[in-house]
């Protein structure tokens, strides 16, 4: 996608005389900068004045939502001679892009370079006591990012360069082989129901006449909230709190659980856990919230704790738990489709709904509620729909990653999960201080851990914690997935000196836990007779 950035940044630039001419109308859910970059954003994800095409009297492929599954899905079919429409209720991109991984990803990166300038002197760098942290300008910096990517999901790429028939409006079906947009009639021999998810809210007395941030607001800030509650300690509420509390936020965590990233290894959330304190971060634990109540800017929220009641005083509040599928206004019924208000539309391991005719892909039927799964899905999607396939669900092997530092990446089983599934499990771990690189880097606070079944060699799941966990833990990926064991990351040179040569130490590990007492007694008897 090189080309296409390039292409993009010279776009942002010449848009930008144009803008501030007043030559563009925008129409974006983010308009609290004001700036060019939002302007750009919605130039690309939502142009103003757009006009949907006369349908087709036929399409191979609806695709309804445009986010990640969607647009894999619709540029995938398109590029195989397919006559696809694509159906977009608000802004192309869907929340990866407008609200989710790069808006949050950009936030992360603009923390991680304050909080790396700060701890600088530990490799020699003076003066790190001076530096300060602009908000407003991280905040632009994000932006900027989020409009020159935004080039690549644009209505006009889709319509103009792919040949897709690209309709802004509200899809619902109205007929099991018909989709009505803007009562436009969409007549189709399969569609892709793509809509994915959105935040939820939360049955707390007063919270909704307070005032709170989701992930689709929260990147709309251009003020540095002075103290910030996170209610939720899950992926987004750990990343997104340490990202304000390295900008200077006072930030104070309420969890419902016992931990913080309640769905991962136990040690590897208690590093992160560990960090965020060290950080300065607060953490409620086992806590209720009772009661949020509005005085004056300040917000108060009652909650129980295990050391009994206390009122916490924020400035905002940022609600980071729970998803729900976005169902509603889709006209299901009318198409037979089959769904659960909480799980999603009802799909088999082929991706089908109940409406034969119909698929669907990402969050709006996953439980697994990442962009690379939607991504995945959306490629199976198409081989079933359009060719029959046979493609299953089951067969997918699912990395996923928590961007806090350090990073949490995993992929696979845990081992509990492997051991109620029936396996006998073998663990090992490496510590990240093993490594050259661990320590060059001054990072003390990671590991890699394999889970693999016993006497096998066989990789059932693998967690790595590091600062760059993330870019590692596809040589996990890769290898449960070609269905090779540990003994091949052992054989595969690895670069001097890298993190990542925690994957090949694994290895080693495991050769040398497989020389028994029997084993290492012939190897000596072996060896004493060479010497004679």
């Amino acid at each position: 996608r090189s080309s296409e950035t390039i292409a993009a940044t010279q776009q942002l630039a010449s848009f930008c005389d144009a803008i501030k001419k007043g030559e563009t109308m925008f129409n974006t859910r983010d308009k609290s900068s004001g700036n060019d970059a939002d302007r750009i954003l919605s130039h690309n994800v939502h142009p103003s004045g757009w006009t949907n095409p006369e349908p087709a009297d036929r399409y191979n492929l609806v695709v309804i939502g445009a986010g990640s599954a969607g647009l894999v899905a619709a540029a995938g079919a398109a590029g195989l001679g397919a006559r696809v429409a694509l159906v977009e209720r608000l802004n192309m991109g869907g929340d990866c892009l407008n609200f989710g991984c790069v808006p949050s990803k950009g936030l992360i990166r603009c923390g991680r370079a304050a909080f790396d300038a700060r701890h600088a002197y530990r490799f020699g760098v003076t003066g790190t006591e001076k530096i300060r942290t602009d908000f407003k300008s991280a905040m632009e910096h994000m932006r900027k990012v989020r409009a020159t990517i935004s080039h690549h999901d644009s209505a006009r790429r889709f319509q103009q360069d792919l040949g897709v028939d690209v309709f802004f409006g509200e899809g619902s079906f109205s007929s099991p082989d018909t989709l009505t947009v803007n009562d436009k009639q969409l007549r189709f021999r399969k569609a892709a129901i793509c809509t994915g998810a959105r935040a939820t809210a939360l049955p707390i007395p007063g919270l909704e006449e307070t005032g709170y941030l989701t992930n689709e607001t929260v990147f709309g800030l251009d003020t540095l909230p002075p103290r910030l509650a996170v209610i939720g300690a899950g992926p987004i509420g750990c990343e997104l709190a340490q990202a304000f509390a390295r900008f200077g936020s006072q930030v104070t965590i309420l969890e419902y659980g016992s931990g913080v990233l309640p769905r991962e290894d136990r040690e590897a959330a208690a590093i992160v856990e560990r960090a965020l304190l060290d950080e300065g971060i607060t953490i409620h634990f086992d806590c209720r919230t009772r009661q949020i109540n509005r005085h004056g800017h300040e917000k108060n929220i009652r909650i129980d704790t295990p050391e009994g009641p206390r009122t916490i005083v924020v400035d905002e509040i940022l609600v980071a738990v729970g998803r729900a599928p976005n169902i509603l206004g889709l006209g299901l019924e009318k198409a037979g489709v089959e769904f659960d208000p909480k799980a999603g539309v009802r799909v088999d391991p082929r991706l089908r709904t109940s409406n034969r005719r119909i698929f669907a892909a990402g969050d709006v039927c996953s439980p697994y509620k990442f962009t690379h799964t939607a991504d995945a899905m959306a490629r199976m999607l198409l081989t079933n729909a359009l060719f029959h396939g046979r493609q299953s669900t089951e067969s997918m092997v699912i990395p996923w990653v928590t961007y806090t530092s350090p990073e949490v990446a995993h992929v696979g089983l845990y081992e509990h999960e492997a051991t109620r599934q029936g396996h006998a499990v073998t663990t090992l771990t490496v510590p990240l201080t093993e490594t050259d690189r661990g320590i060059i880097d001054g990072e003390a606070n990671g590991f890699a851990r394999v889970h693999l079944k016993k006497g096998s060699g066989k990789i059932l799941g693998a967690t790595i914690v590091a600062e760059h966990a993330g870019e590692m833990i596809g040589e996990m990926s890769l290898a449960i997935s070609a269905k090779l064991k540990l003994s091949a990351i052992g054989k595969t040179i690895h670069p001097y000196p890298t993190q990542a040569e925690m994957m090949r130490k694994l290895a080693d590990t495991y050769q040398r836990s497989r020389v028994t007492p029997m084993l290492e007694k012939v190897f000596k008897t072996w060896f004493r007779w060479q010497r004679h």
